[in-house]
């Protein structure tokens, strides 16, 4: 209220009404006077604090928007949503918020869960920090050697003769225009109409899984979508490949054997990263469990079945889906990271948000970019719906998780929850006065 003492102190604003003559309004107008008083008359009624939105305001706006869109959710699903969790940053603000049903507990910030997809940009960081410290060229065939040796960055083995193998490239894979057959998506001859996972855990629920398996069924069943390059097509395969090329880079350097669970941590989550999480990233079957407290993953089927997923063998999902944390590690590691702050520099974490292939302008380096959401990625395995995102024209990150899948109506009722995450980021958004939802 600076304005207002100034007007105090020089008697301007403590004084009764004064009916100017003529004459002396003519002599304000050329000393400016008038001009001042009304210039601080609208500073004083546009800077009064009392009409300020506290944190506490704030708070409750992003609570009130969130449950909005849980209810709303719940309505158009006659089924119950078990929680709707999100944290937003602001360059003033840190808000969470879980939202749940009356009979409910809410999450906390710290409560784990797993990140499914959202794996794959800590795949593509993984990547691009060893392109930083000259491990490898991520513009390089997959055939190529690794840099100072004679190793190549996939094996050189019958089993790994994939279709097109001589002109993938490790940037092609982490655009997901390589044109690499996704075995864990869409079905495989020979597996009863289900995907190559499916069927494997159908017989054999704890089997360890392998890349170098994955790479036999498409070498033996001659598996692609086109030649690489040439289109756009999400293969969950391909980042497991990302996988394998970052155990060989890392056992070279390291002249050890090392997983891709040990580069993460050494690297990206832990060691000597910047920014330390508490995340996983598990490699072997028998490495099922998440820490207390967790979420579990809600699966609604048609004919009034109710699945939920806690412990699971995440081997299948190497690199491309089997991390785990909290919410506020995923919001975390997001904002640093796109801010030029974590383990890859200002200029590499531009490669990563503009590095598109042709095919899609909308998804770089293992880095997908929605509008007025930014730049991140988003997830979904075995119940579990989540997405970080931190949008660099406004200063503002976010991370939402949704343990539901409503398969009921099939992909019509997943989609409606897949969407309500993003209504909750979009509606959080505008509560706080960013943009929102596009039109």
């Amino acid at each position: 209220m600076q304005f207002m003492y100034n007007i105090k102190k020089i008697g301007l604003s403590s004084q009764k009404p004064y009916r100017y003559k003529r004459s002396e309004l003519k002599t304000l107008l050329k000393t400016g006077l008038i001009s001042l008083l009304v210039l601080t008359i609208m500073v004083l009624s546009c800077s009064d604090d009392e009409n300020e939105p506290t944190p506490e305001d704030n708070q409750q706006k992003v609570q009130d928007a969130v449950d909005s869109v849980r209810s709303s959710l719940e309505s158009q699903l006659g089924n119950t949503v078990p929680s709707l969790n999100l944290i937003i940053q602001t360059p003033d603000d840190v808000i969470f918020v879980s939202s749940v049903p009356d009979t409910g507990t809410p999450v906390t910030r710290d409560t784990y869960f797993r990140f499914a997809s959202n794996t794959k940009n800590f795949t593509a960081t993984a990547i691009l920090n060893m392109y930083e410290d000259g491990w490898l060229d991520y513009e390089a065939n997959i055939t190529d050697t690794i840099p100072g040796s004679s190793i190549p960055y996939v094996p050189d083995t019958p089993e790994w003769d994939i279709p097109y193998k001589d002109e993938i490239t490790i940037e092609q894979l982490l655009q997901h225009s390589a044109g690499v057959y996704d075995i864990d998506n869409d079905t495989v001859p020979g597996c009863g109409g289900m995907t190559y996972t499916e069927y494997i855990l159908g017989s054999d629920p704890w089997h360890q899984f392998t890349v170098d398996e994955f790479a036999e069924q498409l070498t033996s069943k001659n598996l692609y979508y086109y030649a690489p390059g040439s289109g756009y097509h999400y293969s969950n395969t391909g980042y497991a490949i990302l996988s394998r090329v970052i155990e060989r880079v890392y056992t070279y350097q390291s002249s050890i054997t090392k997983t891709y669970g040990d580069y993460l941590h050494d690297h990206i989550t832990g060691g000597t990263s910047p920014v330390q999480l508490n995340a996983h990233f598990p490699v072997l079957a028998t490495d099922s469990e998440l820490p207390d407290p967790h979420i579990y993953g809600t699966v609604y089927l048609p004919g009034d079945i109710t699945e939920i997923y806690g412990d699971c063998n995440m081997s299948a999902q190497v690199g491309e889906g089997n991390g785990y944390g909290t919410l506020d590690n995923l919001h975390t590691y997001i904002r640093t990271l796109m801010q030029g702050e974590n383990v890859l520099s200002p200029t590499t974490v531009q490669l990563m948000q503009t590095d598109v292939s042709v095919a899609n302008p909308d998804y770089g380096l293992g880095c997908l970019n929605k509008e007025n959401i930014g730049y991140g990625h988003n997830g979904a395995r075995i119940g579990n719906l989540s997405f970080m995102a931190y949008d660099p024209d406004d200063d503002v990150s976010i991370a939402v998780s949704l343990p539901l899948w409503d398969l009921t109506e099939g992909m019509d009722s997943f989609l409606k929850c897949f969407s309500a995450m993003y209504d909750a980021a979009y509606a959080a958004r505008q509560e706080l006065g960013y943009p929102g939802k596009p039109e």
